[in-house]
């Protein structure tokens, strides 16, 4: 479960990073993405989902959370 930092570009969306993958790619889309709770599955940009337990209440980024790699 790499570390991945969450942060926002200039335009407004989010992006994802692993730094031991050199991976950054922008999120196309989150499972929950509510003022309560954001997480669940994340979908990226190139197509690779990976998944995080939701977390509450929705954090403020940038932000490091834990992922798993999603099918």
């Amino acid at each position: 479960m790499p570390n991945v930092m969450i942060r926002t570009n200039d335009a407004g969306d989010l992006l994802f990073y692993v730094a031991k993958k050199d991976l950054e790619e922008t999120i196309a889309a989150v499972e929950v993405d509510t003022a309560s709770a954001w997480g669940g599955t994340v979908e990226l940009t190139d197509g690779s989902k990976w998944y995080i337990d939701p977390v509450r209440p929705r954090p403020e980024f940038p932000a490091t959370l834990r992922f798993k790699r999603g099918d």
